[in-house]
């Protein structure tokens, strides 16, 4: 008999009071669907396939949602991976009118692989709310709970970031732990945070779920700070608003045809954007299924 796959972890609602409760079990049905979808794949290698069955779930799903929604981050566009597309028209049409920003399967590679840290995640929030990020694939990115409020600043370097949290938790800076998505381009920082004293938590992928555990106390996770994709830091801004935690973004295209782009779409390449402008509404809605 082929083994079967693991159960499903519990789901996390945040902002559930923000909307109707119909429409919360749907979007929690919907994130379910896609992690639920997804499992027979994990640990097969193959993270298009699990993330395209990610996908349909998701969009069958939310097709029954009663809700009027848009689509402003549909995660895949960079990587070409399957995808909800940005601009696509979701639910009844019968309801709240909402922007969506969507992540069927956050972590692809780590589901392909059977590691820890893939999740199915739905945010919502008021038509208009979402900043998009059309054009840019790649943000820096500043995060942390309640205590980094009107004390970080992206504009500060990263030692400089660390050792203010660190004094705003009232911890020693070798006791702060910062995470940072491990790639190439985090080499220098990784090492200039150590060179400090403060620990690094590395991780392959899962920039969603690395921000959330930044946003929530106890978590073990006192920062993010380094460059991820775009759409992940929308759906990010979301979670980490409804958690009333601290974000800064800023623009960071990856090579010189993204940077043209980026400054052809409008875009202001210096700006550093509060949490307030990347989801401008406090009416949030994040949901997220836990699928390895």
């Amino acid at each position: 008999m082929a083994p079967q796959p693991p159960p499903l972890a519990p789901t996390t609602v945040v902002g559930a009071e923000n909307y109707p409760a119909d429409l919360v079990a749907a979007v929690v049905r919907a994130t379910e669907a896609a992690a639920s979808a997804c499992l027979p794949l994990v640990g097969s290698g193959d993270k298009n396939a699990a993330d395209e069955l990610a996908v349909a779930a998701m969009r069958d799903a939310l097709g029954l949602a009663p809700f009027d929604g848009t689509v402003v981050i549909g995660e895949g566009e960079k990587d070409e991976a399957p995808m909800l597309a940005n601009g696509e028209r979701l639910g009844t049409g019968i309801g709240p009118e909402c922007d969506v920003a969507v992540d069927p399967l956050d972590g692809t590679r780590l589901a392909a692989e059977n590691l820890p840290g893939a999740v199915a995640v739905i945010a919502l929030a008021p038509r208009g709310s979402m900043f998009d990020p059309r054009d840019v694939f790649y943000m820096q990115k500043l995060i942390a709970g309640s205590a980094g409020i009107g004390v970080l600043d992206l504009r500060a370097t990263p030692v400089q970031n660390a050792t203010r949290l660190a004094d705003a938790l009232g911890k020693p800076l070798n006791e702060l732990v910062v995470g940072v998505l491990d790639k190439p381009r985090h080499a220098s920082l990784a090492a200039e945070l150590r060179d400090a004293g403060m620990r690094v938590h590395l991780v392959g992928e899962g920039d969603v779920s690395i921000a959330i555990a930044a946003a929530t106390p106890g978590s073990g996770i006192d920062a993010v700070m380094g460059t991820g994709g775009t759409p992940e830091g929308i759906i990010a801004a979301c979670a980490v608003r409804s958690l009333g935690g601290f974000m800064q973004g800023c623009m960071a295209p990856q090579s010189e045809s993204e940077r043209a782009t980026a400054v052809s779409a409008g875009h202001d390449l210096n700006r550093v954007f509060a949490l307030g402008e990347l989801v401008s509404s406090d009416r949030v809605l994040f949901v997220s299924t836990p699928v390895t």
